[in-house]
């Protein structure tokens, strides 16, 4: 249990889907005016500090707002937040375009990776059992603010180049039919900037693997963990054939 009230909790959601949408910071004053959250500015700030002092929040040196912490981001994806599915059509599409290649487990594999970079606008990767690693969606992450910082984008791409880490990482979770999230210091303390989802295919089959997103840790969770969901179930279902 964390402890929190229930306003506490909903300001919390709120700094949470404003850093995720903006990468920016989150002051009283802007939740103030932006949300109505039935609160005076002074009780805003109060909160603030409580949920800082709790471990779900932190603030820069340079900056009057905060940031969530990895602590919150975990308890938002537990707890908080509302999945956007994807849409019919947009999975019509996907599986069209992965279908093509259903007889090959390979080329399944690297297209589902294209398809899920594509979709998400994020970089995806994927693995199977011979440890072969497929990415895609390396450019977007230059699209993210966090990465205009040069040694955290030269560390998210070195990451790629580390085959036997990243599946030492997929392989610290349970084979198990659901969406992974680990960021922070679940990656150890070298990645404690980033987060992956990823999701486990083919379990008890020859052919397994796993497939997922890695980023800075403010990725937009609602949109990736049904994404990685539903990409895992769709292997799942070619490789099953």
């Amino acid at each position: 249990m964390n402890d929190l009230t229930a306003r506490q909790i909903n300001i919390l959601k709120k700094i949470i889907e404003e850093y995720i949408d903006t990468a920016e910071a989150v002051g009283s004053e802007k939740l103030d005016k932006k949300y109505n959250l039935g609160v005076s500015p002074a009780t805003l700030r109060n909160e603030m500090v409580a949920l800082t002092d709790k471990g779900f929040l932190k603030q820069g040196h340079t900056s009057a707002g905060r940031t969530p912490t990895p602590k919150a981001l975990r308890y938002y994806v537990s707890s908080l937040m509302q999945p956007q599915n994807l849409s019919v059509a947009e999975e019509v599409k996907i599986k069209e375009k992965v279908s093509d290649y259903k007889k090959e487990f390979e080329k399944v594999l690297r297209q589902a990776t294209v398809e899920l970079a594509e979709t998400t606008k994020s970089l995806a990767v994927a693995s199977d059992t011979d440890g072969d690693i497929y990415y895609s969606g390396a450019a977007h992450i230059l699209d993210m603010p966090e990465c205009y910082d040069i040694d955290l984008t030269r560390n998210l791409l070195s990451l790629l180049d580390h085959f036997d880490y990243l599946n030492k990482i997929f392989s610290q979770t349970e084979d198990t039919r659901v969406t992974h999230v680990m960021l922070g210091d679940d990656l150890g303390s070298d990645l404690a900037s980033y987060a992956m989802v990823f999701q486990h295919f083919g379990l008890g089959g020859k052919r397994q693997g796993t497939i997922g997103i890695i980023g800075p840790y403010r990725l937009n969770y609602p949109r990736l963990v049904p994404a990685v969901n539903y990409f895992g179930g769709l292997i799942d279902e070619f490789i099953a054939v």
